[in-house]
């Protein structure tokens, strides 16, 4: 397993070894040794799998507050996503930023999204499935959200459509506007 850093130093794509013959291949998405070898420390408790029917599905940007606040491993299993996570730790030299990368079921990358960023995702294409990993098992008094478009954030998300949200969504909060919990550094 590769593990990279990005530009939010917490952030990190993760590109398993793929073994292939002419049966097709096998990949290990987690291997805790490994994890453990490059700094991450986990103790993974609810496996979650999302289908986008169509292209242009935006899910997000969500997170939970603390106690129950949620690291994430990413991975799109069919088709293509925009995977994005942004900073939302106050104090952070990073706050407000964010990062992007194509998660496919070609490209087999991963991406760890620690707990104090918000994450969302885009269907790149149709008929999408995403799986990941989490810490927390899902508290419904704890989850929140941030506007996808927020402009103090300024993603740049790769579609030139309307992206297709749930009520939830639509009605999210700015970043200034949103509760969180969140602190750089604890």
């Amino acid at each position: 397993m590769k593990f990279t850093r990005t530009n939010l130093e917490e952030v990190i794509i993760i590109e398993p070894a793929v073994f292939g013959d002419h049966r097709g291949w096998f990949m290990e998405t987690y291997n805790e040794t490994n994890f453990l070898e490059a700094g991450i420390n986990l103790n993974f408790v609810q496996d979650n799998q999302s289908f986008s029917a169509a292209k242009g599905t935006l899910r997000g940007l969500h997170y939970q507050l603390n106690p129950k606040a949620q690291t994430k491993l990413v991975r799109c299993t069919r088709g293509a996503i925009y995977d994005v996570a942004v900073d939302i730790r106050k104090g952070s030299p990073t706050f407000g930023k964010w990062f992007g990368i194509e998660l496919s079921a070609e490209n087999k990358k991963q991406l760890l999204i620690p707990k104090g960023f918000a994450h969302g995702f885009l269907s790149l294409t149709e008929n999408v499935e995403v799986q990941y990993k989490v810490d927390e098992l899902y508290a419904p008094e704890c989850d929140r959200g941030i506007i996808w478009n927020d402009p103090q954030i300024r993603i740049e998300w790769p579609m030139d459509i309307k992206p297709i949200l749930s009520a939830k969504d639509e009605k999210a909060p700015l970043l200034r506007d949103a509760e969180n919990n969140f602190s750089y550094g604890e």
